[in-house]
Protein backbone atom coordinates (compact mmCIF):
# COMPACT_ATOMS: atom_id res chain seq x y z
CA UNK A 1 0.00 0.00 0.00
CA UNK A 2 1.38 3.45 -0.97
CA UNK A 3 2.00 6.20 1.59
CA UNK A 4 -0.90 8.23 0.13
CA UNK A 5 -3.33 5.33 0.56
CA UNK A 6 -2.02 4.55 4.04
CA UNK A 7 -2.42 8.18 5.05
CA UNK A 8 -5.95 8.32 3.64
CA UNK A 9 -6.85 5.11 5.48
CA UNK A 10 -5.51 6.55 8.73
CA UNK A 11 -7.59 9.70 8.28
CA UNK A 12 -10.68 7.64 7.50
CA UNK A 13 -10.24 5.64 10.69
CA UNK A 14 -10.13 8.83 12.74
CA UNK A 15 -13.22 10.19 11.01
CA UNK A 16 -14.49 13.68 11.72
CA UNK A 17 -11.88 14.19 14.46
CA UNK A 18 -9.11 14.13 11.83
CA UNK A 19 -11.03 16.61 9.67
CA UNK A 20 -11.45 18.93 12.65
CA UNK A 21 -7.72 18.76 13.36
CA UNK A 22 -6.90 19.54 9.72
CA UNK A 23 -9.27 22.51 9.83
CA UNK A 24 -7.71 23.68 13.10
CA UNK A 25 -4.13 23.27 11.83
CA UNK A 26 -4.91 25.22 8.64
CA UNK A 27 -6.76 28.03 10.38
CA UNK A 28 -3.93 29.06 12.70
CA UNK A 29 -1.47 30.14 9.94
CA UNK A 30 -4.31 31.35 7.69
CA UNK A 31 -5.80 33.81 10.20
CA UNK A 32 -2.43 34.78 11.70
CA UNK A 33 -0.71 35.49 8.37
CA UNK A 34 -3.72 37.48 7.11
CA UNK A 35 -3.44 39.78 10.14
CA UNK A 36 0.31 40.05 9.65
CA UNK A 37 0.18 41.05 5.98
CA UNK A 38 -2.51 43.70 6.58
CA UNK A 39 -0.93 45.14 9.73
CA UNK A 40 2.64 45.18 8.46
CA UNK A 41 4.11 42.58 10.80
CA UNK A 42 6.29 40.70 8.33
CA UNK A 43 10.03 41.55 8.21
CA UNK A 44 10.71 44.72 6.25
CA UNK A 45 7.14 46.03 6.42
CA UNK A 46 7.76 48.36 9.42
CA UNK A 47 4.10 48.34 10.40
CA UNK A 48 2.86 49.34 6.93
CA UNK A 49 0.38 46.68 5.89
CA UNK A 50 -1.55 46.14 2.68
CA UNK A 51 -5.21 46.84 2.09
CA UNK A 52 -7.47 43.80 2.53
CA UNK A 53 -8.73 44.06 -1.05
CA UNK A 54 -5.30 44.32 -2.68
CA UNK A 55 -4.15 40.93 -1.35
CA UNK A 56 -7.24 39.08 -2.61
CA UNK A 57 -6.04 38.19 -6.16
CA UNK A 58 -2.93 36.37 -4.88
CA UNK A 59 -4.84 34.74 -1.98
CA UNK A 60 -7.51 33.43 -4.35
CA UNK A 61 -4.82 32.27 -6.79
CA UNK A 62 -3.20 30.23 -4.02
CA UNK A 63 -6.55 28.71 -3.12
CA UNK A 64 -7.33 27.95 -6.79
CA UNK A 65 -4.01 26.17 -7.40
CA UNK A 66 -4.40 24.17 -4.18
CA UNK A 67 -7.92 23.11 -5.19
CA UNK A 68 -6.79 21.88 -8.61
CA UNK A 69 -3.83 19.96 -7.18
CA UNK A 70 -5.90 18.29 -4.44
CA UNK A 71 -8.79 17.14 -6.63
CA UNK A 72 -6.39 15.92 -9.33
CA UNK A 73 -4.17 14.07 -6.85
CA UNK A 74 -7.20 12.38 -5.27
CA UNK A 75 -8.66 11.49 -8.68
CA UNK A 76 -12.00 13.03 -7.75
CA UNK A 77 -12.72 14.63 -11.14
CA UNK A 78 -14.31 11.28 -12.09
CA UNK A 79 -17.06 11.82 -9.49
CA UNK A 80 -18.26 15.06 -11.08
CA UNK A 81 -21.13 15.15 -13.56
CA UNK A 82 -19.73 14.99 -17.11
CA UNK A 83 -20.89 16.25 -20.48
CA UNK A 84 -19.53 15.63 -23.96
CA UNK A 85 -17.89 18.68 -25.56
CA UNK A 86 -16.63 18.00 -29.09
CA UNK A 87 -16.37 14.33 -28.22
CA UNK A 88 -14.46 14.95 -24.98
CA UNK A 89 -15.95 14.17 -21.56
CA UNK A 90 -15.71 17.35 -19.47
CA UNK A 91 -16.61 17.65 -15.76
CA UNK A 92 -19.33 20.18 -14.97
CA UNK A 93 -21.43 21.24 -11.98
CA UNK A 94 -25.13 20.62 -11.54
CA UNK A 95 -27.32 23.67 -10.96
CA UNK A 96 -27.37 23.32 -7.19
CA UNK A 97 -23.62 22.70 -6.90
CA UNK A 98 -23.10 25.75 -9.12
CA UNK A 99 -25.16 27.91 -6.74
CA UNK A 100 -23.40 26.36 -3.77
CA UNK A 101 -20.07 27.13 -5.44
CA UNK A 102 -21.07 30.79 -5.84
CA UNK A 103 -21.94 30.88 -2.14
CA UNK A 104 -18.56 29.32 -1.35
CA UNK A 105 -16.80 31.96 -3.44
CA UNK A 106 -18.48 34.72 -1.41
CA UNK A 107 -17.59 32.86 1.78
CA UNK A 108 -13.90 32.67 0.82
CA UNK A 109 -13.47 36.38 0.22
CA UNK A 110 -15.59 37.55 3.16
CA UNK A 111 -13.70 35.26 5.55
CA UNK A 112 -10.33 36.66 4.50
CA UNK A 113 -11.61 40.25 4.61
CA UNK A 114 -12.96 39.72 8.15
CA UNK A 115 -9.40 39.35 9.43
CA UNK A 116 -8.16 42.50 7.70
CA UNK A 117 -10.33 45.06 9.52
CA UNK A 118 -8.47 47.14 12.09
CA UNK A 119 -9.87 47.23 15.62
CA UNK A 120 -11.46 43.77 15.37
CA UNK A 121 -9.52 40.86 16.83
CA UNK A 122 -9.26 37.48 15.14
CA UNK A 123 -11.24 35.83 17.93
CA UNK A 124 -14.03 38.41 17.91
CA UNK A 125 -14.39 38.23 14.11
CA UNK A 126 -14.58 34.45 14.43
CA UNK A 127 -17.20 34.62 17.15
CA UNK A 128 -19.40 36.85 14.99
CA UNK A 129 -19.20 34.62 11.93
CA UNK A 130 -19.21 31.27 13.71
CA UNK A 131 -21.98 32.20 16.12
CA UNK A 132 -24.28 33.19 13.27
CA UNK A 133 -23.75 29.87 11.52
CA UNK A 134 -24.36 28.01 14.79
CA UNK A 135 -27.78 29.64 14.98
CA UNK A 136 -28.53 28.51 11.44
CA UNK A 137 -27.59 24.85 11.90
CA UNK A 138 -30.68 23.59 13.79
CA UNK A 139 -32.91 25.78 11.59
CA UNK A 140 -31.54 24.20 8.40
CA UNK A 141 -31.96 20.71 9.89
CA UNK A 142 -35.60 21.45 10.70
CA UNK A 143 -36.56 23.02 7.35
CA UNK A 144 -34.88 20.52 5.03
CA UNK A 145 -37.62 18.09 4.01
CA UNK A 146 -35.85 15.76 1.64
CA UNK A 147 -33.92 13.88 4.30
CA UNK A 148 -35.28 14.38 7.79
CA UNK A 149 -32.64 13.85 10.45
CA UNK A 150 -33.03 13.23 14.11
CA UNK A 151 -31.13 15.85 16.12
CA UNK A 152 -29.55 14.24 19.17
CA UNK A 153 -29.29 16.07 22.47
CA UNK A 154 -25.45 16.23 22.57
CA UNK A 155 -25.56 18.16 19.30
CA UNK A 156 -28.05 20.65 20.76
CA UNK A 157 -25.89 21.02 23.86
CA UNK A 158 -22.78 21.67 21.77
CA UNK A 159 -24.61 24.25 19.67
CA UNK A 160 -25.93 25.99 22.81
CA UNK A 161 -22.48 26.14 24.39
CA UNK A 162 -20.94 27.49 21.20
CA UNK A 163 -23.65 30.15 21.01
CA UNK A 164 -22.94 31.04 24.64
CA UNK A 165 -19.31 31.63 23.61
CA UNK A 166 -20.59 34.12 21.02
CA UNK A 167 -22.65 35.98 23.64
CA UNK A 168 -19.64 36.19 25.94
CA UNK A 169 -17.69 37.75 23.08
CA UNK A 170 -20.39 40.38 22.61
CA UNK A 171 -20.32 41.16 26.34
CA UNK A 172 -16.87 42.72 25.90
CA UNK A 173 -17.23 46.30 24.73
CA UNK A 174 -13.73 47.71 25.02
CA UNK A 175 -11.53 47.78 21.96
CA UNK A 176 -14.19 46.46 19.58
CA UNK A 177 -14.89 48.70 16.59
CA UNK A 178 -17.38 47.30 14.13
CA UNK A 179 -17.45 49.52 11.05
CA UNK A 180 -20.26 49.49 8.50
CA UNK A 181 -18.01 47.73 5.97
CA UNK A 182 -17.14 45.03 8.53
CA UNK A 183 -20.82 44.55 9.43
CA UNK A 184 -21.84 44.25 5.76
CA UNK A 185 -19.00 41.79 5.14
CA UNK A 186 -20.11 39.53 8.01
CA UNK A 187 -23.75 39.88 6.93
CA UNK A 188 -22.89 38.62 3.42
CA UNK A 189 -20.89 35.76 4.94
CA UNK A 190 -23.87 34.59 6.99
CA UNK A 191 -26.34 35.07 4.12
CA UNK A 192 -24.42 32.84 1.68
CA UNK A 193 -23.62 30.29 4.39
CA UNK A 194 -27.32 29.66 5.00
CA UNK A 195 -27.93 28.72 1.37
CA UNK A 196 -24.77 26.63 1.21
CA UNK A 197 -25.82 24.57 4.23
CA UNK A 198 -29.34 24.30 2.81
CA UNK A 199 -28.13 22.83 -0.49
CA UNK A 200 -25.65 20.53 1.23
CA UNK A 201 -28.31 19.20 3.58
CA UNK A 202 -30.82 18.54 0.84
CA UNK A 203 -28.47 17.17 -1.79
CA UNK A 204 -25.26 15.74 -0.32
CA UNK A 205 -25.69 14.44 3.23
CA UNK A 206 -26.14 10.76 2.51
CA UNK A 207 -24.59 7.36 3.16
CA UNK A 208 -23.18 7.37 -0.38
CA UNK A 209 -19.55 8.55 -0.16
CA UNK A 210 -19.37 8.98 -3.93
CA UNK A 211 -22.35 11.35 -3.82
CA UNK A 212 -20.58 13.47 -1.21
CA UNK A 213 -17.39 13.51 -3.32
CA UNK A 214 -19.44 14.54 -6.36
CA UNK A 215 -20.94 17.47 -4.49
CA UNK A 216 -17.57 18.55 -3.10
CA UNK A 217 -15.80 18.36 -6.47
CA UNK A 218 -18.50 20.22 -8.38
CA UNK A 219 -18.78 22.93 -5.73
CA UNK A 220 -15.02 23.46 -5.57
CA UNK A 221 -14.56 23.57 -9.34
CA UNK A 222 -16.96 26.53 -9.38
CA UNK A 223 -15.91 28.53 -6.30
CA UNK A 224 -12.27 29.47 -6.85
CA UNK A 225 -12.29 29.99 -10.66
CA UNK A 226 -15.46 32.10 -10.51
CA UNK A 227 -14.04 34.18 -7.65
CA UNK A 228 -10.74 34.80 -9.43
CA UNK A 229 -12.53 35.80 -12.65
CA UNK A 230 -14.96 38.06 -10.78
CA UNK A 231 -12.15 39.87 -8.95
CA UNK A 232 -10.30 40.39 -12.25
CA UNK A 233 -13.39 41.77 -14.04
CA UNK A 234 -14.26 44.12 -11.16
CA UNK A 235 -10.66 45.29 -10.96
CA UNK A 236 -10.35 45.78 -14.72
CA UNK A 237 -13.54 47.83 -14.92
CA UNK A 238 -12.55 49.98 -11.94
CA UNK A 239 -8.85 50.35 -12.68
CA UNK A 240 -9.22 54.08 -13.42
CA UNK A 241 -11.37 54.86 -10.38
CA UNK A 242 -10.60 56.29 -6.97
CA UNK A 243 -7.42 54.86 -5.45
CA UNK A 244 -9.23 53.85 -2.26
CA UNK A 245 -12.06 52.03 -4.06
CA UNK A 246 -12.46 48.27 -3.85
CA UNK A 247 -12.19 47.85 -7.64
CA UNK A 248 -8.98 49.87 -7.89
CA UNK A 249 -7.43 47.88 -5.03
CA UNK A 250 -8.40 44.61 -6.74
CA UNK A 251 -6.64 45.79 -9.91
CA UNK A 252 -3.51 46.73 -7.97
CA UNK A 253 -3.60 43.22 -6.55
CA UNK A 254 -3.08 41.91 -10.11
CA UNK A 255 -0.66 44.46 -11.60
CA UNK A 256 1.33 45.88 -8.67
CA UNK A 257 1.14 43.88 -5.43
CA UNK A 258 2.70 40.61 -6.78
CA UNK A 259 5.98 42.47 -7.43
CA UNK A 260 6.37 44.07 -4.00
CA UNK A 261 8.14 41.16 -2.33
CA UNK A 262 5.25 39.50 -0.51
CA UNK A 263 3.84 37.27 -3.22
CA UNK A 264 4.95 33.98 -1.63
CA UNK A 265 3.59 34.64 1.87
CA UNK A 266 0.30 35.87 0.41
CA UNK A 267 0.12 32.84 -1.87
CA UNK A 268 0.59 30.67 1.23
CA UNK A 269 -2.34 32.44 2.86
CA UNK A 270 -4.39 31.20 -0.08
CA UNK A 271 -3.02 27.67 0.35
CA UNK A 272 -4.00 27.64 4.04
CA UNK A 273 -7.32 29.25 3.12
CA UNK A 274 -8.01 26.29 0.86
CA UNK A 275 -7.00 23.98 3.71
CA UNK A 276 -9.74 25.47 5.85
CA UNK A 277 -12.19 25.20 2.96
CA UNK A 278 -11.19 21.62 2.22
CA UNK A 279 -11.47 20.25 5.75
CA UNK A 280 -14.42 22.50 6.59
CA UNK A 281 -16.42 21.33 3.57
CA UNK A 282 -15.72 17.67 4.32
CA UNK A 283 -16.91 18.21 7.90
CA UNK A 284 -20.16 19.77 6.65
CA UNK A 285 -20.67 16.92 4.18
CA UNK A 286 -20.65 14.37 7.00
CA UNK A 287 -24.00 12.57 6.87
CA UNK A 288 -24.91 13.57 10.42
CA UNK A 289 -27.12 16.58 11.17
CA UNK A 290 -25.86 20.16 10.84
CA UNK A 291 -26.48 20.65 14.55
CA UNK A 292 -23.59 18.20 15.03
CA UNK A 293 -21.25 19.06 12.15
CA UNK A 294 -21.46 22.87 12.39
CA UNK A 295 -20.34 23.05 16.06
CA UNK A 296 -17.52 20.62 15.22
CA UNK A 297 -16.38 22.95 12.44
CA UNK A 298 -16.87 26.19 14.37
CA UNK A 299 -15.19 24.91 17.54
CA UNK A 300 -12.04 24.03 15.63
CA UNK A 301 -11.70 27.48 14.10
CA UNK A 302 -12.39 29.42 17.30
CA UNK A 303 -9.72 27.51 19.19
CA UNK A 304 -7.34 28.14 16.29
CA UNK A 305 -8.16 31.84 16.50
CA UNK A 306 -7.30 31.96 20.19
CA UNK A 307 -3.94 30.29 19.55
CA UNK A 308 -3.21 32.61 16.61
CA UNK A 309 -3.99 35.62 18.84
CA UNK A 310 -1.58 34.36 21.49
CA UNK A 311 1.16 33.86 18.90
CA UNK A 312 0.66 37.39 17.57
CA UNK A 313 0.82 38.75 21.12
CA UNK A 314 3.94 36.80 22.09
CA UNK A 315 5.99 37.38 18.93
CA UNK A 316 4.64 40.66 17.54
CA UNK A 317 3.41 42.62 20.55
CA UNK A 318 -0.30 42.49 19.72
CA UNK A 319 -2.79 42.29 22.58
CA UNK A 320 -3.37 39.01 24.37
CA UNK A 321 -6.84 37.41 24.25
CA UNK A 322 -9.08 38.98 26.88
CA UNK A 323 -10.74 37.15 29.75
CA UNK A 324 -14.00 37.26 27.76
CA UNK A 325 -12.37 35.51 24.83
CA UNK A 326 -10.83 32.90 27.11
CA UNK A 327 -14.21 32.20 28.72
CA UNK A 328 -15.63 31.81 25.23
CA UNK A 329 -12.85 29.35 24.37
CA UNK A 330 -13.64 27.37 27.53
CA UNK A 331 -17.27 27.09 26.46
CA UNK A 332 -16.09 25.84 23.08
CA UNK A 333 -13.97 23.15 24.77
CA UNK A 334 -17.08 22.04 26.66
CA UNK A 335 -18.92 21.89 23.33
CA UNK A 336 -16.20 19.64 21.92
CA UNK A 337 -16.63 17.27 24.87
CA UNK A 338 -20.32 16.91 24.02
CA UNK A 339 -19.43 16.25 20.38
CA UNK A 340 -16.95 13.59 21.47
CA UNK A 341 -19.71 12.00 23.53
CA UNK A 342 -21.96 12.02 20.45
CA UNK A 343 -19.23 10.24 18.48
CA UNK A 344 -19.00 7.58 21.20
CA UNK A 345 -22.78 7.10 21.02
CA UNK A 346 -22.59 6.58 17.24
CA UNK A 347 -19.79 4.02 17.53
CA UNK A 348 -21.60 2.07 20.27
CA UNK A 349 -24.81 2.05 18.23
CA UNK A 350 -22.94 0.84 15.13
CA UNK A 351 -21.19 -1.92 17.10
CA UNK A 352 -24.46 -3.03 18.65
CA UNK A 353 -26.15 -3.11 15.26
CA UNK A 354 -23.31 -5.13 13.76
CA UNK A 355 -23.46 -7.59 16.67
CA UNK A 356 -27.22 -8.02 16.29
CA UNK A 357 -26.85 -8.54 12.53
CA UNK A 358 -24.22 -11.21 13.12
CA UNK A 359 -26.28 -13.04 15.77
CA UNK A 360 -29.94 -12.91 14.73
CA UNK A 361 -32.53 -13.97 17.27
CA UNK A 362 -33.84 -17.52 16.93
CA UNK A 363 -37.51 -17.82 16.27
CA UNK A 364 -39.76 -20.18 18.29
Amino acid sequence: MSFSKSFSAALASLGIAALCFGYFASYIPYSMMTKMITEGLFPGMDGKGFNGFVIQPVVVLGSFVSMYIFITAKGWWKFATHSKVMGVSVPRPQWFTFVSGLCTACQIITTTLAYTFHGISIVFAMLLMRGGVLIMAPVVDLVVKRRKRRIYWPSFAAAALSLAALLVGFAEKGGIEITLVAAVNIGIYLFVYFFRLFFMSGRAKSDDADERRRYFTEEQMVANPILLIAIFVIGFLGRGGAVDSMAYQFWQGFVSFPFQGYFLVTFLIGVFSYGTGLFGSLIFLDKRENTFTVPANRASSILAGVIASYLLAIFYGKRFPSSYELVGASLIIAAILFLMYRTIIDKRRASRGAAEAGHPKRGG
